[in-house]
């Protein structure tokens, strides 16, 4: 008797320890279809003095992965409204929850057309 209970006890131990280790981004992904949203990745590419693309749309609700590729200079991008920063390699993920016209700019002094690198995140 005191084996079986012990064998139980393992095998418990063991599908706990199975269930604890898995891919994150696989349970995102199974988490946004089950809530209807969408997994959105999208690279921004930084030169002197623009991001391109200059205009990204997402729906409203979307997880939205969003890298920063320096092509030219060295940059960093601000997303008013999220209260996100990119560094230039780097990502960010967030949940795209406010609908509206978000201003997009360049957050390191890059010269002097730094005031003109914006653009826009669309949450619809």
């Amino acid at each position: 008797m005191r084996r079986a209970g012990m064998f139980i006890g393992l095998t418990v131990a063991a599908v706990l320890a199975i269930s604890g280790c898995g891919n994150k981004e696989a349970a995102a992904g199974a988490s946004n279809a089950a809530s209807g949203t969408a997994a959105k990745t999208i690279t921004v590419n930084a030169k002197n003095f623009e991001f391109e693309p200059k205009q990204i749309k997402v729906a409203k609700g979307d997880t939205v992965t969003i890298t920063l590729n320096n092509t030219q200079g060295i940059h960093a991008m601000k997303i008013n409204g999220y209260n996100k920063e990119i560094q230039g390699g780097k990502s960010v993920t967030f949940v795209a929850d406010k609908a509206g016209e978000f201003k997009l700019e360049c957050a390191v002094f890059c010269g002097q057309g730094h005031a003109d690198m914006t653009g826009s995140l669309i949450v619809q």
